[in-house]
């Protein structure tokens, strides 16, 4: 069941994030004062967090507004519990999140990501899930570690 984040998940799913062996304890704190900050908004325009919840949560999706634009969003996060990969998930989260943006008004979403071999994985799901290269930025991250970005359409508008 994919629902919005709830202030008592937090724990739950800065354990879900550190199950990914993608965060630093640095990442995974600042993950939790975002979580916590973004959860004591309440609108549209502010980001938002979901989860997937199967009698525990196993999926993440986090995403916000890009600042000065009109209608464009950016998925900072979409992360599901290695137990759980493979299963159609992470396709649900971000077709879930692109619905709501898009009835939110929203005409892009983008999404980054490193440009290294151990990161082919997540480009294909992107690509399997209508994103197209948009951008890259060598070096970004490291020697080595370019940071790709990626955008999808949300209306016939973008």
């Amino acid at each position: 069941m994919i629902r919005p984040i709830m202030p008592d998940d937090t724990d739950a799913l800065i354990a879900l994030a550190d199950s990914i062996e993608f965060f630093s304890s640095d990442e995974l704190e600042e993950l939790r004062q975002m979580l916590t900050n973004s959860l004591s908004k309440d609108s549209d325009i502010h980001p938002f967090w979901i989860t997937d919840d199967d009698d525990g949560l196993v999926g993440l999706a986090y995403c916000e507004p890009e600042r000065m634009t009109s209608g464009t969003w950016n998925l900072q996060l979409i992360a599901v519990h290695p137990t759980h990969q493979r299963q159609g998930r992470g396709a649900k989260l971000l077709l879930f999140v692109e619905q709501t943006l898009a009835n939110r008004g929203a005409r892009v979403l983008l999404v980054e990501t490193m440009g290294t071999p151990d990161f082919e994985y997540v480009r294909a799901f992107y690509r399997q899930n209508g994103y197209e290269e948009e951008a890259r930025i060598r070096e970004f991250y490291a020697q080595g570690a370019d940071k790709i970005v990626f955008r999808k359409a949300l209306s016939t508008q973008g």
